[in-house]
């Protein structure tokens, strides 16, 4: 770890001797983000061939400390809070510019939402964040696909920001580059459903694969499936336009050129919604 270097192209979930909170330079909040990781396990219903995850080693125990993972959240934020962390190891890694706490986000290794601890590790976060009266977001990174449970549904309420995965607009390109079968008509609903209730981000990684971009009428498609849960009551604050950062599991995938970015969020732009570009 001492030779670590934190930026935007490196997300490993390893921080000292923990096993659950892990710290990045996130891009897309725009300074240090401290991760919880569910997943260490490293199990997905998802199979993103974007995804950095390295699936091929094995991961670690499927059960979730969550007395533990409270207890690394918490002396992590102390060290923040003593204002000497930017001169400890790898911290003192961090561009000036990003050397700021933009949030504590519940993303890692797979889907956050399947483990049964969700809800314990979702209250145990709340309860730390509110209790040191820190001003900083708790974020849920998600595919979604779990919002139809009941016990994930039940602690939504908990965090600030749902960024909520929308890669495709059509049936066979969602399983495609989220390598999945579940029902992309799933996902929709489940956006749909919790939109309705309270605003969500959409995130959306667009990249070529094998060579090829996306294409026209995919892109349109994809803005439609963004315009139906707008017409549906549903409340999207932001889109989220970003492409391949860092080195992802299938080599066919490569980063999309800043300008195909920047016209695909000129598209969700003309739809009325708000749209962040980054390359």
């Amino acid at each position: 770890m001492s030779t670590r270097t934190l930026d935007f192209k490196d997300h490993r979930r390893e921080l000292d001797e923990n096993r659950c909170v892990y710290a990045v330079v996130s891009r897309r909040a725009r300074g240090v983000s401290l991760g919880v990781n569910l997943n260490t396990d490293k199990l997905c219903n998802f199979d993103c061939p974007y995804c950095q995850v390295d699936r091929r080693t094995p991961g670690g125990p499927s059960e979730v400390d969550v007395p533990r993972l409270g207890q690394e959240l918490e002396a992590l934020l102390e060290r923040v809070a003593s204002g000497h962390i930017w001169d400890e190891k790898p911290f003192d890694t961090v561009a000036p510019a990003l050397r700021r706490l933009a949030d504590v986000a519940f993303s890692g290794d797979g889907e956050p939402t399947t483990p049964p601890e969700f809800p314990a590790a979702a209250e145990t976060a709340r309860g730390i964040l509110d209790r040191r009266g820190l001003e900083i977001p708790l974020r849920l990174i998600t595919n979604a696909t779990m919002f139809d449970r009941r016990r994930v549904r039940a602690v939504l309420r908990l965090f600030d920001e749902l960024w909520c995965k929308l890669d495709a607009g059509t049936e066979e390109y969602f399983h495609l580059v989220d390598g999945t079968r579940l029902p992309f008509a799933k996902v929709l609903a489940n956006l749909g459903d919790v939109a309705r209730e309270r605003p969500i981000v959409i995130q959306s990684m667009l990249m070529r694969y094998a060579g090829g971009e996306p294409s026209e009428a995919e892109i349109d498609a994809y803005v439609g499936r963004l315009r139906d849960i707008v017409a549906s009551g549903g409340c999207i604050d932001l889109v989220q336009i970003y492409t391949v950062a860092r080195q992802p599991s299938d080599p066919r995938c490569e980063p999309l050129a800043a300008a195909a970015l920047e016209a695909i969020a000129a598209k969700v732009r003309a739809s009325g919604l708000r749209a962040d570009v980054f390359a």
